[in-house]
């Protein structure tokens, strides 16, 4: 294997696991993540096909070369809980400076999704 395919594999497999953990994290966005990591995949065609057999991968990357856009349902759990964490985020936090500067992240991480779940022509 060249070195380059080994380290395309490698970047692909940590983005893939920061999309995962963007899944938990409400600043962290999943999509870029996982569809950069995919992109990174495509050097391993086998090792490829074995993460869109993962449903959590599957969903995003089918999304995406289809441009079908996000599940009506991916949007609105991924709208919840993001806010739900900023929002007990902000509560505990009582300082002014972070609740703006969540607001802003959620604002901004909203507009993205909202926009990755339009279709595309």
């Amino acid at each position: 294997m060249r070195v380059r395919t080994v380290l395309l594999t490698a970047a692909g497999l940590f983005l893939l696991a920061l999309g995962v953990v963007g899944a938990f994290l409400p600043v962290l966005p999943t999509t870029p993540f996982v569809l950069a990591g995919a992109g990174c995949l495509s050097g391993t065609p086998k090792l490829r096909a074995r993460i869109v057999q993962i449903p959590f991968f599957r969903d995003y990357i089918e999304s995406y070369e289809k441009r079908s856009g996000l599940p009506r349902k991916t949007v609105v759990q991924s709208l919840v809980f993001l806010w739900g964490m900023l929002l007990l985020t902000m509560f505990h936090s009582g300082r002014l400076w972070l609740i703006l500067l969540l607001m802003v992240v959620g604002i901004c991480v909203t507009a993205h999704i909202l926009t990755m779940a339009k279709p595309r022509p």
